[in-house]
């Protein structure tokens, strides 16, 4: 790589952090080139030269944000080997991702998606990393369970990550609800746990009466 590809790359990367660190701390609606620009220590046309415009480095920065996110935790995930760990592990990854302003930019992010064009689709792209994670989980974990051949793997990632996402702001107004449809959630792991643990005899008459109510897909 050049001195100067590695140069604008470098910018780059400064201006998708700071584009993150502005939406965190300031918002969506106070997020211009100006403060982005600002926040990278950089020139603000700058934004528009490797961007094009301000929502288009929204976008990206979005993409970055959940790449990163993503990467921190894929080796976990990649670990789990049961739904009531996931559903822990989640949790965990939740304190963690809030402690770190990460929330509160999901939120920021969501609440300027009608108004920034680019950003919907940005969002979406991003929470669907999350999704496709979080169903090569479920694919593993409920393959060995009574449960295995009637879920929907793809579904039911899509039912987890948005519910994280609307704990994540119900989280705003009501920590303490929130906290109680986590609680909630590790719950129903549990009880998944308990049926795994059954032993062959109960599971094949756990499959049998899954089967009879037309649960097989």
């Amino acid at each position: 790589m050049s001195p100067e590809t590695a140069k604008a790359q470098e910018t780059k990367t400064r201006l998708l952090e700071g584009a993150l660190r502005t939406l965190t701390e300031q918002g969506i609606a106070k997020t211009s080139a100006r403060t982005v620009a600002a926040a990278a220590g950089v020139n603000q046309a700058l934004v528009f030269y490797h961007f094009g415009s301000v929502d288009e480095l929204l976008a990206a920065a979005c993409r970055y944000g959940a790449e990163k996110a993503v990467a921190r935790y894929r080796e976990r995930l990649a670990a789990v080997d049961s739904l009531s760990e996931l559903l822990a592990v989640g949790r965990d990854i939740h304190e963690r991702e809030r402690a770190g302003g990460h929330v509160a930019l999901l939120g920021q992010l969501l609440a300027g998606a009608p108004t920034h064009p680019a950003l919907g689709p940005a969002t979406a792209a991003g929470l669907q990393l999350w999704i496709t994670e979080i169903e090569q989980v479920l694919r593993r974990v409920l393959a060995a369970t009574p449960f295995g051949e009637f879920a929907d793997p793809a579904g039911l990632a899509r039912a987890v990550a948005a519910s994280f996402v609307g704990i994540e702001l119900y989280e705003g107004v009501d920590e303490a609800g929130a906290g109680a449809a986590l609680d909630a959630l590790e719950q129903l792991g549990a009880l998944v746990s308990a049926v795994e643990s059954l032993g062959p005899v109960a599971q094949r008459a756990v499959r049998h009466h899954l089967r009879r109510r037309g649960g097989a897909r």
